[in-house]
């Protein structure tokens, strides 16, 4: 009976401690399994929206997120701008004509420079006075849906004008000249104010402006007079496109229009020449073609 009595008490035993082990067991197989969820949940779950002091931190992180997002939104909506700006201003400025004049960038053979800059003329070196030719070559193909070259564009001179040719082209036949080729042109003196000078080169499609380091030596030195085309006036930067016949380093640069202004030589009866529209009913040339000898850039079509 003593011998029964005492297998019961070790039978309890034995099921008390495994059902303690099983307890246990399932205790820590509960806190691992919180422990899991506690670490798979989101922060955000954490945050007591209740207080004031949780909430301003949530918030807080919120805006700075936002503002992040915002900020990096801005900045590619604002490269993708600067982005399409530089491609337009890239296909404009290659809808630009900038011939060169002189012998040196034909002996190097440079973008836009001819065989005219080696050639003489009438007796006078096409290099040394051919600088009003190419501006006007300038303006009429870019302006107009016909192309010539700056000894095209001579030949018309002698042939329309007074011109007699082998020396510089004065204001008054540039004006005539642009008249016959459907341009409207008006010959301008430099204004006392900066102001007015830059209202008219923004309002005019392109113009055509007499300079000389004799009034200011910010840009051009060494030059008594010359003839350059500005185009594309840029008015958050007030800027120019020039195109300079006489100085590669010059040609096809963005260049402030004050500089422009300073350098306008003022013992010249005019000063510049501003363009308005092209008109081809009453272009009386219409030509087609680009005669002479030069180098055509890739991108002129």
């Amino acid at each position: 009976m003593r011998h029964k009595h005492k297998q019961i008490i070790y039978t309890m035993a034995v099921l008390i401690l495994v059902l303690f082990i099983v307890a246990a067991a399932y205790t820590i197989v509960q806190k691992y399994n919180e422990l899991q969820e506690r670490k798979a949940a989101p922060v955000i779950a954490e945050v007591d929206f209740g207080s004031d002091i949780s909430s301003g931190v949530f918030t807080e992180n919120i805006e700075d997120t936002q503002n992040n997002t915002d900020k990096k939104q801005e900045e590619y909506q604002n490269n993708k701008k600067n982005d399409k700006k530089d491609k337009v201003e890239k296909n404009i400025e290659e809808e630009i004509f900038t011939y060169l004049q002189g012998p040196k960038s034909w002996s190097q053979r440079r973008d836009w420079s001819g065989s005219w800059g080696s050639e003489f003329y009438d007796g006078g070196s096409f290099g040394a006075f051919g600088c009003g030719l190419c501006c006007l070559a300038n303006v009429y193909s870019t302006m107009s849906n016909f192309y010539c070259t700056p000894v095209d564009m001579y030949r018309f001179a002698k042939r329309n004008t007074e011109y007699s040719g082998g020396g510089a082209i004065a204001w008054e036949y540039m004006d005539n000249i642009l008249t016959n080729l459907g341009i409207q042109s008006k010959l301008r003196r430099k204004p006392d104010n900066y102001n007015e000078f830059k209202k008219q080169i923004s309002e005019a499609s392109c113009s055509i402006v007499l300079v000389s380091s004799d009034a200011s030596r910010c840009y051009w030195t060494d030059t008594p007079g010359h003839y350059v085309t500005v185009f594309l006036y840029d008015k958050e930067n007030d800027m120019v496109f020039l195109a300079d016949s006489g100085d590669p380093s010059h040609n096809r640069q963005w260049v402030q229009l004050r500089k422009i202004y300073k350098s306008l030589k003022s013992a010249s009866e005019w000063q510049y020449l501003c363009i308005g529209d092209y008109n081809k009913e009453n272009d009386t040339w219409k030509h087609k073609a680009l005669n002479g000898e030069w180098v055509k850039p890739d991108y002129i079509s």
